[in-house]
């Protein structure tokens, strides 16, 4: 059904869609780590420019080393205490929102090779649905102010980089919700994660069902996915994928097997924070 939505017209107006057939016509380009981006805009803020705890010039040698180095570590530790995104804290939270809102602005100014001729759209949007390309996406990124060594993985989709989220799933969708999400088009991708022992409880399901109605009625939430597995069992899945077979999980925007994942997908789904409510 989606698919005949988006081509409608093609037939009528004897156009394929490449050629401006279609009446919709929506390209979104996809950014990778936007938890990275607003926790190294707030270290750059704190430990830079505020505390003056370490000199640009000094951050630059951190960065370049990869962090490696008694000095180096040093300057890690101050950077990984600045605030992070994902707390509901507006220090770091309104940092990524400017900086995405001059990307978005500047992204309108842009059309594909089909504006103009028919479809409605023709232009380009943001999106954060990165699906699991933070992880190779991450391999070929240098380390960043964030604290993140090069190679590591980026953070996926609008989510919180992993164990940086230390207030909760409240928290998380409050700083999630404070994005433009009116105009990120491609996909506000939120991935949760939670153990079936937690909802084993009918109180703590009553919980989930009424932080989803907030998410999305009052907060006006885009997406969010949940993983409800046990970091235990994930963990014994890659010692004995043979007891894991069925194993099913939720990468991002699709689920899979995860015995078929290759092993830094998995170590980047385990590191999900587990959330309590």
């Amino acid at each position: 059904i989606l698919c005949s939505a988006l081509t409608d017209d093609c037939l009528e107006r004897g156009l394929n869609m490449k050629e401006g057939g279609a009446v919709y016509d929506f390209i979104s380009d996809l950014q990778v780590g936007i938890a990275n981006l607003a926790d190294s805009l707030a270290a750059l803020k704190k430990v830079v420019f505020e505390d003056r705890a370490v000199a640009p010039a000094e951050l630059w040698t951190a960065l370049a080393a990869n962090f490696e180095g008694e000095q180096n570590e040093r300057i890690r530790a101050l950077l990984q205490a600045a605030p992070k995104y994902g707390n509901d804290d507006d220090y770091v939270d309104q940092l990524v929102v400017d900086a995405y809102q001059v990307y978005i602005d500047e992204m309108k100014k842009y059309h594909n090779t089909r504006y103009g001729r028919g479809p409605i759209g023709g232009v380009y949007y943001a999106g954060t649905s990165s699906i699991s390309a933070n992880v190779p996406q991450g391999a070929g990124t240098l380390a960043t102010p964030d604290g993140r060594k090069a190679g590591e993985a980026l953070a996926e989709g609008c989510s919180p980089s992993h164990a940086a989220d230390r207030c909760g799933p409240t928290a998380v969708f409050k700083s999630v919700s404070k994005l433009p999400t009116k105009e990120i088009t491609g996909g506000v991708l939120l991935n949760q994660k939670v153990t079936p022992q937690l909802l084993e409880k009918e109180e703590n399901r009553r919980k989930l069902i009424l932080l989803l109605r907030t998410f999305f009625n009052r907060l006006h939430g885009y997406h969010v996915q949940f993983n409800v597995v046990s970091r235990e069992t994930l963990l014994d899945a890659q010692q004995h994928p043979e007891k894991h077979r069925d194993l099913i999980v939720r990468v991002a925007g699709y689920s899979a097997f995860f015995n078929v994942l290759s092993r830094k997908t998995q170590d980047d789904i385990i590191a999900r924070t587990e959330q309590t409510l």
